[in-house]
This record gives C-alpha cells, structure tokens and sequence, in this order.
C-alpha cells in the first residue's frame, strides 16, 4: 500500500506540473500552491469514495471453501444490497450449506428486490416451503407463486407449486385446471405421469378423469432393415434407434424410437408423441435428416463406431416410407 501511494504521488506530481507549466514561470508559488491542493483533494476523494483495499492480496484472493464466499458475499451485499442476483446466489449458497431459513430469507429480500423475476420468486416460494416442518407454502409463498405466473403464464415450475399448494388446501378442481395447461408444455412421459396427479386431483373433487388423448398423426415412416453382412455381428440385447434429426447439423433429435434389433426388419412411423423435447415437436420443421442406428448395449449415446444407416433428407409430412439399411454402404 505505501508502495502504490507513492507512485500515485508521483504520477500526480508530474501530471500536474505539465498542466501548471504556464503559471510556473511567472508564479511560482501560485502554481505550487494550486498543485499541493489540489493533490490533496485527489488523495482525499480517492479515501472517500476509492477502494484502496482492493489493491490488498489478502482481500482480492479467491475464495477457497463455500463458508468464506459465503462471507465475501454477504460483506458485498452489505455494501451494495440492491442486487437480487447476489441475494439470489448467496441463497443458493446458504441451501448448500442446510442454513433453510436463511436461504429463504436472503430469497425474500431478491423477490422483493426483483418483483418481475419468475425464477426468483418461484425460489423464494420454494424456499419457504423448505423451512416449514410440512413443506407447506404459506400465503406469503402462494402469493410469490401467483406473481411469478403473472409474469411468465408458461412458468412451469410456478404452475407445479400452485397446484400444490392448492391441494394442500383441499381445492382439488383449481389444482386440476392449474396444472392442465402443462400437458402441452412437457414431454410425453412427463404428461403421462402429470395426467395420473390431475386425475386424482379431479376425481378428489368429484369430477370425470380427463378424456384421453388423441394418438397424434404420424408424419413419416420408415422401413428399417440389416446389412445381411451383419446378421452375425448384432447381439441379442442390442437396439435399434430411429433418429430425425434437424438438418442444421444439431444432433439432438427431434424424433427418436428405440426397438429391439431382435425385430428386424420392420416399419415404423414417427409423430410428435416420440419428440424428446416440448419445445421442438416433428410438427414444427419441414424437413428432417432420418436415419437408423445400431446400439449394442441398448443406450442412445452416440457411437462413432455404431452401424448405421445412411442419412436420408425427408420433407414433411412424408407420403411413402422410407427405406434404412443398417450397415449398407
């Protein structure tokens, strides 16, 4: 610290003396007298409103366990409160660390900070659900969970945990319509498992289940055979894998079906019920790169080395279906 005060002096000095340059020659003690002040007042403000304990190594230096961020974070919010990120993550620290209640305090201060935010006030919600002995959300919760979907209606973590709370409190048909929304937001087998809590929840309240859904239509098929050359080399547990694929190179499939390599050769067809994510369905491109992969331990991790069929470019909705051959070059 000496060390850096003396340097800025001196840069100072020499700044200062260019600048007073003209008044040097004719008034000396004028210029000497206008360069000390205003020397003094730089060194003054800096100590006022500077941070010179930043150029200290022991207050820069990193963090090396969760319990000293913790304390960093809390002395910076101490000098700086208003930013609902920071609270937000010294939470998400203090979950770590099983310190609930203050978790779900330092959460109630970025919700209020951040009333806008669906993430955080759905956080802060859960977050004083996880301190009550019932995991119950109180109506400080309720109302943080009704904010949150007022900002963001598609939340769906806000829409799970208002449902909840509505069939805590014994209103079984509003947790029903809460969470009916969802069905079209999440995967087919998450649907599937959501559709059993509505049900319940319906027939809790004296209500007909859901109808069942309807099958969605296919949009393409495929005819799915093995390289004759290959017959030997498949094991019985292996597993075949049909892939639509967008055509701009992204391997995340927008359709996908596994089937026993046992059944070859074989037809299948593929919609959006065998679209992986709830954001892409088949339906929504127009043209897909489809093809069929060997996996002989069963996974649908990628295998450079996996046979598989040449990639094929299909434009949608598909009138005839299209022939795979594993294996074939």
């Amino acid at each position: 610290m000496p060390a850096f005060y003396a340097i800025a002096g001196l840069l100072g000095v020499a700044v200062f003396a260019l600048m007073l340059r003209p008044l040097w020659k004719d008034a000396r003690a004028v210029a000497l007298g206008v360069g000390v002040l205003a020397l003094l007042s730089v060194g003054l403000l800096y100590r006022l409103v500077g941070t010179p304990q930043a150029l200290d190594p022991a207050a820069v230096r990193g963090p090396q366990t969760l319990s000293e961020a913790i304390t960093q974070l809390e002395a910076a919010l101490r000098d700086n409160p208003n930013q609902p990120e920071g609270w937000a993550l010294l939470a998400q620290a203090y979950q770590r660390e099983n310190q609930p209640a203050k978790a779900r305090d330092a959460l109630g201060k970025a919700a209020t900070l951040a009333p806008d935010n669906p993430d955080i006030l759905t956080e802060a919600a859960q977050a004083r659900a996880l301190v009550d002995p019932e995991r119950r959300f109180d109506a400080q919760a309720v109302a943080l969970l009704q904010s949150a979907l007022k900002a963001n209606p598609a939340h769906q973590r806000a829409r799970w945990f208002l449902g909840v709370t509505q069939r805590q409190s014994g209103k079984n048909a509003d947790a029903a319509a809460t969470w009916a929304p969802l069905l079209d937001q999440v995967d087919a087998q998450t649907a599937g498992n959501l559709r059993e809590q509505i049900n319940l929840a319906r027939a809790d309240a004296g209500l007909p289940p859901l109808p069942e859904p309807a099958a969605p239509a296919p949009l393409l098929s495929a005819r799915i055979s093995l390289d004759p050359s290959l017959a030997r080399q498949i094991p019985p547990g292996a597993s075949v894998f049909l892939i639509a694929r967008q055509t701009d190179g992204s391997p995340i499939p927008v359709a996908a079906q596994r089937h026993p390599a046992a059944s070859l050769p074989f037809t299948a067809s593929l919609s959006d019920a065998d679209s992986p994510m709830p954001t892409l369905k088949l339906s929504q491109v127009q043209e897909v790169e489809l093809l069929a992969r060997i996996s002989l331990d069963g996974s649908a991790n990628s295998d450079p080395n996996a046979h598989q069929s040449r990639p094929v470019r299909v434009h949608l909705p598909a009138t005839a279906p299209v022939e795979l051959v594993i294996g074939a070059h």
